[in-house]
């Protein structure tokens, strides 16, 4: 049978995180060490240099003997690109002028960084890879009158799959016989389980809820909804890998230039003037260690981690920085509906009652009934009756139908048979008048569910639901708009829902029932329009979308495990107001980053220009470059104290 698996894999019984990562604890460790030393040495006290130069040289090669090592093969490679031979440079240089305190700050953080971004794309595959191994294996298979337990690789299409309650529907396939409530949450990220009949599709990956179905399959296991999503996540993760960062770019010119200029001072006066080697060889050497682009080097790192420190504060994951950098430059976002906009509950929105009823009969009496009903729909009304402290009316002889409603006899009541469902279920008993079937038009094109109930002489009214709206919601899109952001909805819901939802929160552009490769397509159209689009979700169905993205936000609270691994952004307290803060957080990083490189750059060209000149000396050039870091570390981390006061 197809049921869902319990069994955890040796992958899952294994710690996962970095809480657990023994290595990144060491990381962590030599960073409170370095950064501890580095204070002091900012007020004024520095080790020894006997035993300064071997405690931080033993630190940057236990830690750093990595990018040493790349970086001493870039230079013998030419490669000017690599950012591992600017670290070689800046670590190497902050030696030559007895900085050492430093040399082990800029190489403890670029592991730092390095790590945090290794974790990210780790993690990013993690949950889908937990997802498969939680997927069914097998399928029930009928033939004739046999029923077969069948490897899905040897299931083909048009065999017809048995689904027995509470399995896992294990093929994409079309219902042929069969009534039965699916949770479809893993495809739609819709929380209320939808009624499939003969002619509906299922899909896999999806929870048959009570009733038994046979279906025909209409995709190969390899081609279902489900490995889709897997696959796309799977390929967008990789290519997110591939981003470069702008210190890299940077670094390309930068340091080729410097390397160009003391080529310069050593070979025009010797070769050309005829001048000794070693005095201008020993300026050519000067002027490579005051062009040690250590405060450049160190600002990037200081300014992301000071924003992640931020986010984190706020109960927000970040993994990694260029997701910081690239917050700040979105366009637009597309954000889920379910349990992004709203809370992903039906809640009673209007009791309509007709007749001679009262509004606190209906209440009463359907409450009283449905308290048997395990429905979400159910759940809603009971919880309505009793918030008005109502008292339920008693039932008995209780019966559910399937994918309709409830029947049950009401001992209150003088009209004691009751029916409480959608209206077509009502009217296999009733002969329901214009002006109700009106009503309930009236409030499906609202984006609200009509549940009908009735005596057995009449339709005494209408309890509508719709999904509540989360309180922050209007105020957060208004917020995004004032920033110049485009929010779009992207659901998998049907269209009026979805219509009036966007337009009560204030946002124009909607796509209703959408798949998960239909939100992944529209983010790719997005994408083309804007040039960098953010996403908001919090289901499996989000996860493509998510990955897709130029960053993909998961709220963490409600959400699944793959949305959040799939995310690069997850706001695990759910608080929708975050997500303007986050942007202007990535805009003022992004400010920051530039004016600290604009200042580092600007004061190394001026004493590389003095020293050109011999208008300079390497004391003057060491109390500017400390200078110079002193003031990136201290713009830096204002970033973990960010305050954003909204616009409105």
């Amino acid at each position: 049978m197809t049921k869902i698996l319990t069994k955890k894999t040796p992958a899952e019984e294994k710690p996962e995180g970095l809480r657990y990562d023994r290595k990144f604890r060491w990381l962590v460790f030599s960073v409170a060490i370095v950064g501890f030393f580095e204070i002091l040495a900012l007020a004024g006290w520095h080790l020894p240099p006997p035993i300064a130069f071997p405690f931080f040289a033993a630190i940057i090669l236990a830690i750093g003997w990595k990018v040493i090592k790349n970086g001493l093969v870039a230079l013998l490679k030419l490669n000017f690109k690599s950012i591992n031979l600017l670290m070689l440079i800046a670590v190497v240089g902050a030696f030559y002028l007895g900085q050492y305190e430093e040399a082990a700050v800029v190489i403890v953080l670029f592991a730092l960084g390095e790590r945090l971004e290794r974790y990210g794309i780790e993690t990013s595959k993690s949950a889908l890879q937990a997802l498969v191994d939680r997927t069914p294996k097998t399928a029930n298979i009928k033939s004739g009158e046999d029923v077969t337990e069948t490897e899905l690789d040897k299931i083909e299409i048009g065999d017809v799959l048995v689904v027995k309650p509470a399995d896992m529907i294990a093929m994409d396939a079309e219902v042929l016989k069969g009534v039965s409530s699916v949770d479809e949450s893993t495809i739609t990220g819709e929380p209320i389980p939808r009624d499939k009949h003969a002619g509906d599709q299922i899909f896999a990956g999806t929870l048959n809820m009570q009733g038994y179905l046979e279906a025909k399959v209409t995709r190969l296991s390899k081609d279902s909804t489900l490995a889709k999503i897997i696959t796309s996540t799977f390929q967008a993760t990789k290519t997110k890998a591939k981003t470069q960062k702008f210190i890299e770019t940077f670094s390309g010119y930068y340091t080729p230039t410097i390397i160009f200029i003391a080529v310069l001072i050593v070979s025009v006066p010797t070769l050309l003037l005829g001048k000794p080697f070693e005095p201008w060889f020993l300026e050519a050497l000067t002027l490579l260690v005051i062009a040690c682009p250590c405060a450049l080097v160190i600002s990037t790192p200081i300014s992301i981690y000071g924003a992640v420190g931020s986010a984190s504060s706020r109960g927000v994951l970040v993994k990694g920085g260029k997701y910081i950098e690239a917050l700040g430059q979105i366009k637009a976002l597309a954000m889920d509906k379910t349990r992004t906009l709203t809370y992903g509950k039906p809640k009673v929105t209007d009791v309509i009652p007709f007749g001679d009823n009262t509004r606190e009969h209906l209440l009463a009496c359907a409450g009283g009934i449905e308290t048997y009903s395990e429905h979400p729909f159910a759940h809603a009304i009971t919880t309505a009756a009793r918030a008005e402290k109502l008292d339920l009316h008693k039932a008995e002889n209780f019966q559910a139908v399937l994918g309709k409603g409830v029947k049950a006899d009401c001992v209150v009541c003088y009209d004691t048979h009751h029916c409480v469902g959608k209206l077509p279920f009502i009217t296999e008993e009733h002969f329901v008048r214009d002006e109700i079937v009106k009503q309930v038009e009236t409030l499906q094109k609202q984006g609200k569910t009509s549940i009908v109930t009735s005596s057995n002489s009449e339709v005494e009214g209408i309890i509508a639901l719709a999904d509540e709206i989360k309180s922050e919601s209007t105020t957060a899109v208004a917020e995004l708009r004032k920033m110049g952001i485009v929010p779009v909805m992207l659901t998998g819901d049907n269209s009026f829902p979805a219509l009036t939802i966007a337009e009560e929160v204030g946002i124009d552009r909607v796509k209703s029932e959408m798949l998960p490769e239909d939100k992944a397509d529209a983010i790719k159209e997005l994408l083309d329009e804007f040039g960098s689009v953010g996403m908001v979700g919090d289901g499996v169905n989000d996860a493509p979308a998510l990955a897709t993205s130029t960053v993909g936000i998961s709220m963490g609270a409600a959400g699944s495990d793959t949305a959040i691994e799939a995310s690069n952004v997850a706001i695990l307290n759910d608080r929708l107001e975050l997500i303007p803060f986050l942007i202007a957080l990535g805009r003022k990083t992004i400010s920051t980053i530039r004016f600290n490189t604009v200042l580092a750059v600007g004061i190394k060209i001026i004493f590389v220009l003095l020293a050109i000149f011999g208008m300079s000396n390497l004391a003057l050039a060491i109390l500017a470059d400390v200078g110079v870091t002193i003031v990136v570390i201290l713009i830096s981390l204002r970033l973990l104290n960010f305050q954003y006061k909204p616009k409105l």
